[in-house]
């Protein structure tokens, strides 16, 4: 059985309005939502990858919006990892 798509995009009210599995066809949808919508790598604010007008407008290319997308995941796990080593070695 397969599970609920990692990628969540929220409304610029913070109204979630569906789950995506490729971050080029969030790109796309969160587009389509328009000024202040999110794409999140999960329900979490602190996980927002992309809001639509800040960090550009994922209309102008869905592929660079996922690149982008792609870079902040990249961080976020390596974030992660960094307070994973730090509290072992305490």
């Amino acid at each position: 059985m397969a599970g609920s798509p990692q990628f969540k995009v929220y409304s610029s009210a913070n109204e979630y309005v569906g789950s995506i599995k490729y971050l080029e066809d969030a790109a796309a949808f969160v587009s389509i939502q328009g000024e202040g919508a999110t794409v999140r790598n999960g329900h979490a604010r602190k996980l927002t990858l992309w809001t639509e007008g800040v960090d550009g407008h994922a209309g102008e290319s869905y592929d660079e919006a996922a690149v982008t997308m792609r870079s902040v995941i990249n961080a976020q796990h390596a974030a992660t990892r960094a307070e994973y080593r730090r509290i072992l070695s305490n």
